[in-house]
C-alpha cells in the first residue's frame, strides 16, 4: 500500500474540528460551544502513520494504556501493508514476479476480505489498480496524463481475479501489482476498535486520516456528531451524521487531484478505463459497522454511481451510504433519514432518499 500524501493542514484541521464535533452534545449545533463529557478519563492521542494524521481519543479508566498499545497495532499494520516499505508483505508480494509469497494472518484476512468486495462489486474494486494510480502520479506528485497506448497496456495487468489467496499464501501474476490502499485504513480502523475493547473501554473516536470510527456511544451516553467534508473544497460542511459504534468513511476526488488544460483528475481510478472516474459523483460515504467495509465500498461507490450503488445496497444491504453529486444534489440511503442533517447550502439543493 502507497500512503499517499494528502494536504496535511486540511487533514489536521479537519481531525480537530471533528473532534470538536464530536465534544458537542447531541443536540448541539456543530459551533456551538464544547462541553466535554466528564464521565469518564479521556487520552488524546496524535501520531503520524500510513502517510496520514491519526487521531486517537479512547476514554476511561485505561484509556492511556488504550491509545499506545492502538498506536503500536496501527504501526506494525503499516509495516505489513505499505507498498513503499520493502520488507512489507505487499512489497513482497510485488517483488516476487509471480511467484507465491507467505504473508501475515493480518495481510491474508485484509486481502480475502478485499477480494470478496472486488467480486461484489464486479471490479469496481480493484487491488491491481495500483501501477496505473502511479503512471498517473498520484503516489509521487509527478502528475502526467499518460497516453491512451500507455493506459491500454497497463491495463492487461490490471485484475483481480489474478490475485490467488490460499491460506497465507499469495500469488500474483507477472507483472502486476497490488496496493490495499483502498481498505487498509478501514482495516486498522477496526483493530484499534478491538485494542480498545481488549482495554476495556466502550467508548472511543478515532480518525485515521479522514476515516472516522467510534466505539459505542459518548460517554453521556448520546451519539457521536461526525461532519461529512464540503467536496469543492469549501470550508464547510455537507452535513453531520449522528452514529454510535460506526465507521464513517469518505471517498472524494477532493483528496488528492491535479488539472492540466483546465480539466481536473482526481487520484479514483476505475479499473474499467484506467482514469479518473467520472459516474457523477464527488463523495462517497459509507456509514457502518466494519470499517474495513466502509473503505472498500467508498471507493467503489465513487466509481460505480448512483444507479449502480443503489441497486448494490439494495442488494447486500448492512450500511448505509450518501452520495455527493457533480450537479450539487444529494443522494443517500433512508437509513440515514433520522441521523443525517444536511447543511446549508447542500440542505437547499435537491435530496433523494433511496429505499428498498
Amino acid at each position: 500500500m502507497h500512503f499517499h500524501r494528502s494536504n496535511r493542514i486540511r487533514v489536521l484541521v479537519m481531525v480537530l474540528v471533528l473532534l470538536f464535533l464530536c465534544a458537542c452534545g447531541k443536540t448541539a449545533a456543530p459551533s456551538g460551544s464544547v462541553s466535554e463529557p466528564d464521565a469518564e478519563q479521556r487520552t488524546d492521542k496524535t501520531i503520524f502513520a500510513m502517510d496520514t494524521v491519526m487521531d486517537l481519543s479512547p476514554f476511561g479508566e485505561n484509556s492511556a494504556a488504550a491509545a499506545e498499545a492502538a498506536a503500536e497495532r496501527i504501526q506494525q499494520l503499516e509495516q505489513l501493508f505499505s507498498v513503499t516499505i520493502e520488507t512489507s508483505d505487499i512489497a513482497k508480494v510485488n517483488a516476487a514476479e509471480g511467484s507465491p509469497v507467505e504473508v501475515s494472518d493480518d495481510t491474508a484476512r485484509l486481502l480475502q476480505t478485499a477480494l470478496e468486495y472486488c467480486e461484489k462489486t464486479d471490479g469496481s474494486l480493484d487491488l491491481s489498480i495500483y501501477p496505473v494510480l502511479k503512471t498517473w502520479g498520484f503516489t509521487t506528485g509527478e502528475y502526467q496524463v499518460p497516453s491512451e497506448d500507455t493506459i491500454r497496456a497497463l491495463l492487461e495487468n490490471v485484475d483481480y481475479q489474478k490475485i490467488q489467496l490460499s491460506g497465507s499464501s499469495v500469488q500474483i501474476a507477472e507483472g502486476m501489482q497490488i496496493d490495499l490502499g483502498s481498505v487498509a485504513k478501514g482495516y486498522t480502523g477496526d483493530q484499534v476498535m478491538e485494542v480498545f475493547r481488549e482495554n476495556g473501554l466502550t467508548s472511543g473516536m478515532i480518525s485515521l486520516g479522514g476515516n472516522v470510527q467510534v466505539l459505542g456511544s459518548k460517554p453521556d451516553g448520546s451519539d457521536w456528531r461526525i461532519a461529512i467534508q464540503d467536496p469543492e473544497g469549501g470550508e464547510g460542511f455537507v452535513g453531520v451524521v449522528e452514529v454510535s459504534d460506526k465507521a464513517v468513511i469518505t471517498s472524494g476526488g477532493y483528496e488528492r487531484f491535479f488539472e492540466e488544460d483546465g480539466v481536473t483528475y482526481w487520484h479514483i481510478i476505475d479499473p474499467a478505463t484506467g482514469a479518473p472516474a467520472r459516474s457523477g459523483v464527488i463523495s462517497a460515504t459509507i456509514v457502518g459497522e466494519s470499517g474495513t467495509m466502509c473503505d472498500a465500498l467508498s471507493t467503489a461507490f465513487f466509481i460505480m454511481g448512483p444507479d449502480r450503488a443503489a441497486e448494490f445496497w439494495r442488494t447486500y444491504g448492512g450500511f448505509d451510504y450518501l452520495l455527493v453529486m457533480e450537479d450539487g444534489s444529494l443522494i443517500y440511503s433512508e437509513g440515514l433519514q433520522d441521523c443525517f442533517t444536511p447543511m446549508e447550502p447542500w440542505s437547499n439543493n435537491s435530496i433523494t432518499v433511496v429505499s428498498k
